[in-house]
């Protein structure tokens, strides 16, 4: 017969395995980092070029499915919850996207074409 401790043991490795705690302690890291967030504080205002490096980052976290990351950096970013088109993004950029690339986010290509480049 299992013991309580058993099933104690047999649950946390079970919700480790699903990732759940892992999405647990960052809940509360994100909702620690909002509490302590003055919302009374003016927050900066965004610069373009920051909005645009910003954006390259958020493609990025959505891409890799970073959800709580994300969250907490929309958070301290100020960045606008409403992404930024990425037809938009490539204009800005002056990149080039092959039907590859249209797959990922744009930072995989600006990190892979420096790369590259130097070699």
């Amino acid at each position: 017969m299992a013991t309580y401790e058993d099933l104690k043991e047999v649950l946390k490795e079970s919700l480790q395995v699903k990732g759940v705690i892992n999405k647990i302690k960052a809940n509360i890291r994100s909702e620690i980092f909002k509490s302590i967030d003055d919302e009374d504080q003016e927050k900066p205002k965004l610069s373009y070029e920051n909005l645009i490096v910003n954006e390259l980052i958020r493609e990025y976290l959505e891409f890799n499915n970073y959800k709580f990351a994300l969250s907490v950096f929309l958070a301290e970013s100020n960045q606008p919850n409403e992404a930024l088109d990425k037809n938009f993004l490539t204009k800005e950029l002056r990149v080039k996207l092959d039907k590859d690339s249209q797959q990922l986010p744009l930072l995989y290509g600006l990190a892979f074409q420096n790369f590259t480049a130097k070699k």
